[in-house]
């Protein structure tokens, strides 16, 4: 990190002294740790590193490649989408939980009727392109070369590539909600979870994501599933009070994904004989495929109808990350 005294990886918190005080950050960070006084160069102690070790996850981006992963880059296979059927034209924009689907099997479970009282918020209009020079392609944003197919025509897709395993991406997910809520009637929101840090257990997450929306669950289980693998650990592969990896051997499988999903009325030999299924396995391939596409190796990273990537890093803030998003749908919708 930029001048400071400790070393944040993705997946993992390194207390290491500081050797060099120009060092650049390193290129898979997704976030910038707070700088730190001279005196926090002393050991500090057990409870303080553990406190520290959760601060600086929250502010760390996930990125594709550490310095010492394990995870190995597959051969790239040949760009991949699936053709979904077209969100319906409403007065809000809708939401797609995920990209690259395929049609499943399985029996899916009815999905949860939203309550009588609840009021849609209408679609904010939306808003006119204009070009005043504030966000300029190759720093702010940057152009997917070639553009990629997108799953809904007559809508401009925004995506998001995340985790569930991801501690920025945990971070991240409030700003995501305001996102999406601010986008205009002509967009569909969707999410495209990632796989490419197997060190740290993301397949799992991946692969649960696929069947929990097979099964028709998916959506609203989505902040559940941030919930168990951040706050109440009953999905985490972290120690939450250490702040670090639990061993390997602790992290939790697929039969433990099948049990939270049992609460939300999935039967778990059911929801276990999705996830292995030859249509989730497919899904996944194809969801790795769009991901080299796009260009992504970090997360949490947006990206505007298979065209433009960015992030919260690039975008300056978490404010400025919901402004380009409006603006490069504007660009789009305005064909320019």
């Amino acid at each position: 990190m930029s001048k400071s005294s400790w070393l944040v990886e993705c997946g993992r918190v390194r207390l290491w002294p500081k050797l060099n005080p120009k060092s650049a950050e390193p290129p898979s960070a997704s976030r910038s740790s707070p700088r730190l006084a001279p005196s926090s160069l002393q050991p500090p102690s057990s409870s303080t590193n553990a406190r520290l070790c959760v601060a600086l996850l929250a502010l760390a981006g996930c990125s594709h490649a550490g310095d010492d992963s394990t995870a190995a880059s597959p051969t790239p296979a040949p760009t991949s989408t699936a053709s979904t059927t077209p969100a319906p034209a409403s007065s809000a924009p809708a939401v797609s939980s995920s990209a690259g689907s395929v049609a499943s099997t399985a029996t899916a479970a009815p999905p949860e009727a939203p309550a009588p009282d609840a009021a849609v918020k209408p679609a904010p209009d939306a808003a006119p392109f204009v070009d005043n020079g504030k966000w300029v392609e190759g720093k702010q944003y940057f152009l997917i070369d070639p553009a990629q197919p997108t799953s809904h025509p007559g809508k401009i897709e925004v995506t998001e590539v995340f985790s569930y395993a991801c501690p920025a991406c945990n971070s991240f997910h409030p700003t995501m909600d305001q996102l999406a809520k601010s986008m205009p009637s002509n967009v569909v929101v969707v999410y495209l979870p990632a796989s490419f840090r197997p060190d740290e257990n993301w397949p799992l997450f991946q692969r649960a994501f696929y069947a929990a929306q097979a099964l028709g669950v998916g959506d609203k289980t989505y902040d559940a599933m941030f919930d168990a693998a951040w706050k109440t650990g009953e999905l985490a592969t972290y120690d939450l009070k250490a702040g670090k990896p639990k061993p390997h051997d602790a992290w939790p499988t697929i039969d433990d994904v099948a049990k939270f999903y049992a609460k939300y009325g999935v039967d778990p030999k059911q929801f276990i004989g999705v996830a292995n299924s030859f249509s989730i396995n497919t899904q996944m391939k194809r969801a790795d495929d769009l991901l080299k596409a796009y260009g992504v190796d970090s997360t949490p990273t947006l990206v505007v109808n298979g065209k433009y990537r960015f992030t919260a890093v690039t975008a300056g803030g978490a404010p400025q990350t919901i402004e380009l998003a409006q603006w490069l749908v504007a660009k789009e919708a305005a064909g320019k």
